[in-house]
């Protein structure tokens, strides 16, 4: 975009893992990026090259002001602390909606495996049927249903489905607050699954690629454009945690089976274990996505070395020492051989 005026993406998540992640890849691909934050003096400090603008994505004049001029935005907020999710969810998405519609603007959505219930299962694809059997599951194929509407209306909207996140800034995960304890030393970890049952996993920075790739072609996509990610596919529930003990370093360390049982007495006072708990049944079968249809939009799929991921993830975390950290990949590098659908 030399010599020309920037395009304007607006992100809203910004201070979040995935919408931090967007963010800086945009801005690496020449985007100018503007934020939407209730504290925009406290979310500068992180990052200083975004044009913070105070607003919440709650008020639909908030998000309307913050667009204009957009041609993209980024929907990767969450309420607060995930409390109230019945009640702010679907009145953000109505507000980025109005706004997109306003200024012209396409939509990309970092999207969930919570739309679909056990049914879906094993190989989930991008029109499986959507019956989820969790409330926030439900929220979220409502979310897609008022996105479709919206695009035969005209707005481009985009949809990345990955496995579960993991990789540097994300902190509400799986990964950073179930399996290992940030801030200390790997010596143990604990699973959530049971050994032999597959999981699918996504490094931040390869999701948020791909979806720059996306939004690169997104002139030539279907208006309701949804793709699923391949990721790191754990086939039996051991690999992702073979390359924590590569990482760290600790050939012995020990591996714990995650509390299901406590749950029910922790979720009322940690909102984040009330999503843990109410996800379980994502682990108790297999789960994979087959990229078929992203690989045929945009080649092959972005990917990080495991190993490498792993090792930047608990850097960032504080979970390895200098000597074993390492600088992170600036650019995710396809899975050599790749050619689509499911690699072994």
């Amino acid at each position: 975009m030399t010599g020309e005026t920037k395009q304007i993406a607006l992100i809203l998540g910004a201070t979040g893992g995935i919408g931090g992640a967007v963010a800086r890849t945009l801005q690496a691909r020449g985007w100018a990026i503007r934020a939407l934050n209730r504290d925009p003096e406290k979310a500068r400090v992180k990052s200083q090259d975004f044009d913070w603008v105070q607003g919440d994505a709650m008020k639909a004049g908030d998000v309307l002001a913050a667009a204009r001029g957009a041609s993209l935005i980024v929907h990767a907020v969450n309420p607060p602390g995930y409390r109230n999710w019945g009640t702010l969810v679907l009145p953000m998405i109505d507000n980025t909606i109005a706004a997109a519609k306003a200024m012209g603007a396409t939509v990309l959505l970092p999207g969930t495996i919570y739309n679909f219930g056990p049914d879906a299962f094993p190989l989930l694809h991008e029109k499986s049927p959507q019956n989820p059997v969790t409330a926030k599951g439900k929220i979220r194929a409502e979310m897609e249903r008022r996105l479709e509407a919206v695009s035969q209306q005209g707005v481009r909207v985009i949809i990345v489905r990955a496995g579960d996140f993991f990789g540097p800034g994300a902190a509400n995960s799986w990964f950073s607050q179930g399996i290992v304890t940030p801030g200390k030393p790997v010596t143990s970890v604990t699973y959530p699954g049971r050994k032999g049952i597959g999981h699918q996993w996504a490094y931040l920075p390869d999701v948020a690629e791909t979806m720059a790739r996306l939004v690169d072609r997104r002139e030539t996509l279907s208006a309701f454009a949804v793709y699923h990610m391949q990721g790191f596919w754990d086939e039996d529930g051991t690999r992702l945690v073979s390359a924590i003990r590569r990482a760290s370093g600790n050939p012995v360390m020990k591996v714990k089976a995650f509390p299901w049982w406590m749950m029910p007495f922790a979720a009322p006072f940690v909102p984040f274990l009330k999503e843990l708990r109410e996800m379980r049944y994502i682990w108790q079968e297999p789960l994979r996505m087959p990229n078929d249809r992203l690989v045929a939009a945009i080649g092959a799929e972005p990917w990080t070395p495991i190993d490498e991921a792993v090792r930047a993830s608990l850097a960032d975390l504080g979970c390895l020492p200098p000597d074993l950290a390492m600088p992170q990949r600036t650019l995710p590098v396809p899975r050599e051989g790749e050619v689509g659908g499911v690699a072994a």
